[in-house]
């Protein structure tokens, strides 16, 4: 496949998570970041090759690549087991399937700290570069689980110490009530169709986030993602500061 910029190209190249094949970077690109990038790939042994911008025009399917593209191999994902350490921080998705919103909430989700995501499997190979420039590169470096069976992963994470609280209106407690310094599983789900019934059976708890007037329509996943992500990462960082 195809990334496109330097966000995306350098967040594969330095996270490890695919093999790069081959960079192309415009003959008259000599960026810093660009040069930094280039460094990175000769020491990893990629193949740089140095072509007039139309070539990269003619390789990218958009404009926005700024003269460096990379050939690049699907991503690999993480086990389950990867993802627990010390006080984990994970998030289950269900129902999101615009790769632009997933890689929004990748993007919010890394930044606050999360240790790891899961998703319902299935082949995400055509979506990759757009989730990638959407997240900044950070799905890239954020654990990703793809589960054939999403209950019995929330079971193995609660069996593993984990609380499970739902993104979820029905007899839920303001997410500022929630206790998120403990080792948690925070599931979202998408707009349309929310989190599965059978996600939900696994859940300890369903939390809200409160609003400041009486506006009824919920948040959209990745502005839900990025408002209990962050008041996860205050309670556990500046909590009593």
């Amino acid at each position: 496949m195809i990334l496109e910029g330097n966000v995306s190209v350098k967040a594969a190249i330095m996270a490890g998570r695919r093999k790069v094949e081959k960079l192309y970077i415009a003959k008259d690109k000599h960026d810093k970041d660009s040069m930094y990038i280039l460094h990175r790939a000769e020491d990893k042994g990629i193949e740089i090759i140095r072509p007039e911008r139309q070539v990269i025009d003619d390789m990218a399917q958009g404009r926005t690549h700024g003269g460096l593209v990379a050939v690049a191999e699907s991503r690999g994902y993480q086990d389950l087991e990867d993802c627990f350490d010390e006080n984990s921080f994970l998030v289950c998705i269900e129902g999101v399937e615009d790769p632009f919103n997933l890689g929004y909430m990748l993007r919010s989700l890394y930044s606050a700290g999360c240790s790891g995501v899961l998703l319902r499997q299935r082949d995400w190979t055509s979506a990759e570069a757009t989730i990638l420039k959407a997240s900044a590169g950070a799905s890239e470096w954020i654990n990703v689980v793809l589960c054939s069976d999403m209950p019995a992963a929330v079971r193995q994470c609660r069996q593993r110490g984990l609380y499970a609280y739902a993104a979820m209106r029905r007899d839920a407690i303001p997410y500022f009530e929630a206790d998120f310094s403990r080792p948690v599983l925070i599931g979202i789900g998408g707009e349309m169709r929310g989190l599965s019934a059978a996600v939900l059976k696994e859940m300890d708890q369903n939390i809200y986030i409160p609003y400041a007037n009486d506006f009824r329509n919920a948040l959209n996943a990745a502005g839900a993602a990025a408002a209990i992500g962050f008041e996860l990462m205050r309670q556990r960082q500046y909590a009593g500061s």
